[in-house]
């Protein structure tokens, strides 16, 4: 008897919780409003959190969550912004992500424990591309070279340091980084101010597409040996491949991350549940608005690859979701 009523008390409080996250009104003038640090205006991060902020709005007067996305230099940037407070989410790359919650590189020695994963959002592939009639179309012809590798607080520029440290490139062989916007690549590259450019966007991209339309370009293959043991020691990198999102029949081979919304620790478990359910529950909605989320599923979401541990209110949702499947 007495288990019996611990199980019945136990669904009661479940049933509860998820009823105050999914019905509460929110009353006048009380709202919660929550930032997410996304990227450059010219990038994809900033156009995927306005994407988010439009769907987590739609449903404020039921929720009383108020979303704004917010402009930032990038992944690295983001995760000190979440640390001290200054937004709620955010959006970055899941090899920062895992650098960050666990001390590694630039977080060595003091690791962000309170950093949580909410939301798996789309695969982000090294993308590098070179004017069409120079002699680089692998990863080596890159030594030496003029490359656009993004801002000091981006991903990216972190994902090229990885590249470059596992290359073993010392001396004249270290590629001249330049710190370009993505909105400066395209003419940059055209002109020959850069013999590349190096992004890590999800496809089909409109930075890529904007670009190949500028001038005759083509993809640099971006595999080999180095690029193997980053891929095999580390959870969080992918392979993958360029070309049919832009009707091109042969494949160039390369890897990647994934784009992921996370969030502090100290985000309430209320206001994450909120951001979670209007997500996971508007996935269509979110697939239309942009090229990039063309490919989410409910189901990736809670896998063991999120390198971060899940904040508790977006576990509440997914449990939720997964019970009326």
């Amino acid at each position: 008897m007495w288990h019996f009523i611990r199980w019945l008390m136990g669904g009661l409080v479940v049933a509860v919780l998820a009823t105050v996250v999914a019905d509460r009104s929110a009353a006048a003038g009380d709202e919660i409003f929550v930032s997410i640090g996304t990227g450059e205006l010219s990038g994809v991060y900033y156009p995927v959190g306005k994407a988010i902020c439009l769907i987590v709005n739609q449903d404020i007067r039921v929720h009383g969550v108020r979303c704004s996305p917010e402009a930032t230099p990038g992944s690295v940037y983001n995760i000190e912004a979440l640390r001290d407070g200054q937004v709620d989410f955010a959006i970055i790359q899941s090899d920062v992500e895992f650098a960050a919650y666990n001390g590694k590189g630039a977080w060595l020695g003091h690791p962000f424990s309170d950093l949580r994963a909410v939301m798996l959002l789309y695969p982000e592939l090294v993308t590098v591309m070179a004017r069409a009639n120079t002699p680089i179309h692998d990863l080596p012809d890159l030594a030496g070279r003029r490359i656009n590798v993004g801002g000091r607080d981006s991903g990216t520029r972190a994902t090229w340091d990885a590249i470059e440290m596992g290359l073993g490139w010392r001396g004249s062989e270290r590629v001249h980084p330049v710190e370009l916007r993505p909105d400066a690549t395209i003419s940059a590259l055209c002109n020959g101010v850069i013999d590349a450019s190096f992004m890590i966007v999800g496809h089909p991209s409109p930075a890529v597409a904007a670009q190949r339309l500028a001038c005759a370009v083509s993809f640099v293959s971006v595999e080999g040996l180095a690029i193997d043991k980053l891929v095999r020691d580390h959870p969080y990198y992918q392979y993958g491949t360029i070309g049919a999102a832009y009707g091109i029949g042969t494949e160039t081979p390369t890897f990647g991350v994934r784009a992921t919304l996370v969030a502090s620790a100290s985000v309430d478990t209320r206001t994450a549940a909120v951001v979670a359910r209007e997500l996971l529950t508007h996935i269509s909605e979110l697939r239309a608005m942009l090229p990039a989320l063309s490919s989410l599923t409910v189901g990736e979401m809670p896998k063991d690859e999120q390198n971060a541990p899940l904040h508790p209110g977006a576990a509440l949702i997914y449990t939720e979701l997964q019970g009326h499947e």
